[in-house]
């Protein structure tokens, strides 16, 4: 028997371990997901029936949301679950299944944030060529690209912690299954494997987080050749797009471009970029776009008014 296997399932403690404040959390969380799926659900339909939004950057919208869903899904269901119950076990196939998955989308997501950078970049700085470069299997290819990016992140992520001894302590104190919370259980020096981790994990955010930041820079020091509306849109759509990066990666880099240690701070952290992130994306897209709200709002009177 391999010594992973004397651990079958881990105890996560939670956000808390106060009853009334468990339900209080339960609602608030429920809340959060059902907001999540509503607004990052709407986004994709809207994107895919209305003819006005067929262009790329939508495209990697919809693409952006539709992982928000899958990734907010890998987590939230559980917590949510765990709160409600009262019960806080996640068997050890479960627990990698978990960490797979919002690393594997979690992963594909800073890659298609570059992706949807780029696509930026090539609209204001080379508008002549977008289309040209641009095209619609350009922008597939890209986002399958995303998705292998995301799926090798994973990989490496998972065949890492899977094969390490767990021989004893099974009580992991977070709400989901991570990193480094998992390497804190294991009973072996894990120095070397927490090097790994960091350059898998911290070391792509933080570039990742570098390139975005300069191509942003580039894209604002060209406003100057354009017209005042042409700034004012750049810089609303701009605007969202930074907001998201920022929301994403600052904590993203907190959490893994440092040794493999644990703070109190992490639990906090870690719902903000697993839970309310996601949540916050489809508003911080769709309230300062136009082109969203008004197709948005064609496709509520349609489905209400059956109108045309």
């Amino acid at each position: 028997m391999e010594p992973r296997n004397n651990v079958t399932f881990f105890v996560l403690l939670g956000l808390t371990q106060n009853p009334e404040e468990q339900k209080v959390l339960f609602v608030i969380f429920l809340l959060f997901y059902i907001l999540t799926l509503v607004g990052n659900l709407l986004i994709v339909v809207t994107v895919t029936v209305s003819k006005a939004l067929d262009s790329p950057m939508y495209f990697f919208l919809a693409s952006l949301s539709f992982m928000d869903v899958i990734y907010s899904s890998s987590i939230s269901p559980k917590l949510i679950s765990d709160l409600f119950f009262g019960k806080h076990t996640i068997s050890f196939q479960s627990c990698m299944t978990q960490l797979f998955t919002e690393h594997f989308f979690g992963g594909s997501e800073v890659f298609l944030l570059l992706v949807m950078a780029y696509d930026r970049y090539v609209a204001i700085c080379k508008p002549l060529h977008y289309l040209v470069i641009m095209r619609q299997w350009v922008c597939v290819v890209l986002l399958m690209l995303s998705l292998v990016g995301g799926l090798l992140h994973s990989v490496v992520q998972l065949s890492t912690i899977y094969g390490l001894p767990f021989c004893g302590p099974n009580i992991i104190d977070h709400f989901a299954c991570d990193m480094y919370p998992l390497l804190e259980l294991v009973c072996t020096d894990t120095y070397v494997i927490g090097l790994l981790v960091v350059a898998n994990g911290g070391l792509i955010c933080t570039i990742v987080f570098l390139v975005l930041l300069i191509s942003y820079g580039v894209i604002l020091h060209s406003l100057k050749n354009l017209s005042q509306e042409g700034r004012r849109k750049v810089l609303s759509t701009c605007g969202s797009h930074i907001t998201v990066v920022t929301f994403f990666f600052v904590p993203c880099i907190f959490m893994y471009a440092r040794p493999t240690k644990t703070f109190p701070i992490d639990k906090s952290l870690s719902v903000f970029y697993t839970v309310i992130t996601p949540m916050l994306n489809p508003l911080i897209y769709t309230l300062r776009n136009s082109e969203m709200t008004n197709a948005m709002k064609k496709l509520w009177r349609k489905v209400l008014l059956g109108s045309k």
